[in-house]
């Protein structure tokens, strides 16, 4: 045992370990290690605790070839392609990070290896062979394999994008392998091509961290079909939990549904049709890492809230990623950041961070890459309704509670052991619930708007003021039958662009568009002005008078969607309109907008049984609208794609 001894790779030293024939255990944890020496031999070691190092590669254990558990939690920069590649380089690992992985490292090893040979040789015929005249020359064999390598590590994709790296580093050994043998030598490259992954080839994985946890997930997968078709095949996937699903119906859409998820359940139970589901948001895309979509740079893992627990899925495979659970909270939000992280060796790193909070009120602070909640901030003593990040300064959380109180949080950046400090910068004083919270996207520094349970109200937030608890600024009037109103209930609030603020009241069948900047009145002294909404336009929506189903936007496809109390999504195409709004005398528009689509909920029949009633709390596209996350009141969360 040589754990919690600060020691660094440099510590390792070779002369000394080689001579360690027999050992057979060693544990490392809890150390400052960054990478493994390559010739440690150890040549009968069996088991090995990495645990709590700084581990950034695992291919040098493969110097350990009788390895047969191996453990490595919490080293913050290894990721699911990392347990793959020592599935594959350690032909007798049985147990990794506590899970017998051995089903699936067989599959790894066999099924992987089998299919990726056949694409990379298949690459090779179609595209390089007839490259190569019969005789040919050395300079000749190095051109074309440096092209080969590019190009196949490029252009062989297989299973999710979320193992894109591990994917690449086969491809490039095989190709390799391929080369040597077909054309006698040898051959070493580092091109590093960016990654593409082809929408059509997708294997459902999951990391063995998850492999052997029981979340009771209904899953439904729609075949592909014609757009008019009046009936689809029915659902063709069981989930783990083998609830069986039939769907029927289908309207003339152009948005496909993917999956129907199961994943908030209260103690992972199949028959939880209770718990509400909450917030959801896209993570943002990390040049290293995130699971880009094929198509688009865009983000295709989206965490979703509700219940004990907090959820990271994958929207193209409907693979549950993470999950988080906290028995006493019931989630209400949940919002990222990206923080740039310095490790020992003072090399900084973007990290995406994810902040979740409700009932409680404490916000539970997640490093998701590490698996790790390295903190927490005993924000409200009343539950928090929604948190959402500065978009100009990662370390700025708000946090809007029952306590009517709007508070600024500075959460600090975490240090190699996690250590942060978090400090209140500001607090805000609003006279209901707050609900909904924005930053105005031309002020996000001054302004934040919120959407409370009696009004819509503005607060100026700029920190260079003296004040640290402030009352509002304006409160926003909005058309009632003849006259004007400020009491109503505002349980949606989003900018669709730099200046349109789109918002639901309580008023039913209304959603309205009005204009930031020629409502609020920037020049004006005082506080707790009264204010009437510019209404740029109105959108025709359910009639219900039921609360809490909120609203979002696709700013960059000028969308807006909202669901209602059947289960639907009411989709508003409004890029035909934006031009005239943004003109100086921009009018406003007479009728009613009428929504561009409204998705209609499939018939579901979970174990036979439809579900109950179903509400739409919630529904978010990814910034380019590829994938649009539909949150329920009946534990379901359902993820559609655009055709």
């Amino acid at each position: 045992s040589l754990s919690k001894l600060q020691l660094k790779t440099g510590d390792l030293d070779p002369r000394l370990f080689s001579r360690l024939r027999h050992l057979q255990k060693l544990d490392l944890s809890d150390n400052l290690l960054d990478k493994f020496p390559n010739s440690l031999t150890l040549p009968d070691l069996r088991v090995l605790n990495c645990n709590n190092n700084k581990l950034e590669d695992v291919t040098a254990l493969k110097q350990f070839p009788l390895l047969e558990e191996l453990t490595y939690e919490n080293n913050v920069y290894l990721t699911l392609n990392d347990d793959y590649k020592v599935m594959f380089l350690l032909q007798n690992l049985r147990l990794l990070n506590g899970k017998d992985i051995t089903k699936l490292a067989n599959h790894v090893r066999r099924v992987n290896t089998r299919k990726l040979t056949s694409k990379v040789t298949a690459h090779w015929e179609k595209f390089f062979r007839d490259q190569l005249p019969e005789k040919y020359t050395a300079e000749q064999v190095k051109s074309i394999k440096k092209k080969f390598l590019q190009s196949v590590q490029t252009n062989v994709v297989y299973g999710p994008s979320s193992l894109s790296e591990f994917t690449r580093w086969r491809v490039k050994m095989i190709a390799e392998e391929f080369l040597a043998y077909s054309l006698g030598v040898e051959l070493n490259s580092d091109t590093e091509p960016e990654e593409k992954t082809d929408e059509n080839e997708e294997e459902s994985t999951e990391s063995p961290r998850e492999a052997a946890e029981d979340v009771a997930q209904v899953t439904v997968t729609r075949s592909k079909r014609k757009r008019n078709h009046s009936k689809s095949s029915p659902g063709n996937k069981r989930s783990k939990s083998q609830a069986s699903t039939e769907e029927e119906a289908a309207e003339d859409v152009s948005a496909e549904p993917l999956h129907f998820l199961q994943c908030h359940s209260k103690g992972n139970s199949r028959e939880d049709f209770k718990t509400q589901l909450w917030s959801c948001v896209f993570e943002p895309v990390l040049d290293s890492g995130a699971r880009k979509d094929p198509i688009v740079s865009s983000s295709r893992t989206v965490a979703t809230c509700g219940g004990e627990s907090v959820c990271l899925i994958d929207c193209e495979t409907g693979t549950v990623l993470k999950k988080y659970k906290v028995a006493t909270e019931e989630f209400f939000s949940v919002a990222w950041t990206t923080l740039t992280m310095v490790i020992s060796d003072s090399r900084k790193k973007p990290h995406n961070i994810l902040a979740a909070a409700g009932r409680r009120g404490i916000v539970k602070l997640i490093h998701v890459a590490a698996d790790f909640c390295y903190g927490e901030i005993k924000a409200h003593k009343k539950p928090i309704a929604t948190v959402c990040f500065s978009p100009t300064q990662e370390t700025h959380l708000f946090t809007a509670s029952y306590d009517k109180r709007i508070a600024l949080w500075d959460i600090g950046i975490p240090d190699c052991d996690y250590n942060f400090k978090s400090s209140q910068l500001l607090v805000l004083e609003t006279a209901s619930i707050p609900l909904r919270i924005a930053l105005v996207p031309t002020c996000p520094e001054q302004y934040l708007l919120a959407g409370c349970e009696d009004g819509c109200f503005a607060w100026n937030i700029k920190l260079d003021k003296g004040q640290k608890s402030r009352p509002f600024e304006a409160i926003f009037q909005f058309p009632d039958d003849e006259s004007m109103t400020t009491s109503h209930r505002v349980d949606g609030l989003a900018f669709l662009n730099d200046d349109v603020v789109v918002s639901k009241s309580s008023k039913p069948g209304c959603i309205y568009l009005w204009s930031w900047s020629r409502s609020f009145d920037a020049k004006g002294k005082g506080c707790q002005r009264t204010m009437s909404a510019v209404i740029l336009a109105e959108l025709e929506w359910s009639t219900t008078d039921m609360s809490y189903l909120t609203l979002s936007t696709c700013p960059a496809k000028e969308y807006v969607f909202c669901g209602d109390e059947k289960g639907s999504v009411w989709m508003y195409n409004l890029s035909s309109y934006t031009t005239a709004w943004g003109s100086p005398k921009g009018k406003r528009s007479e009728r009613r907008i009428s929504p561009t689509q409204i998705l209609k909920w499939p018939e579901l029949r979970v174990n036979g049984e439809q579900p109950p009633e179903i509400l739409v709390n919630n529904v978010v596209a990814d910034p380019a609208f590829t994938y649009l996350v539909v949150l329920t009141s009946v534990n379901i969360t359902a993820i559609w794609k655009k055709s």
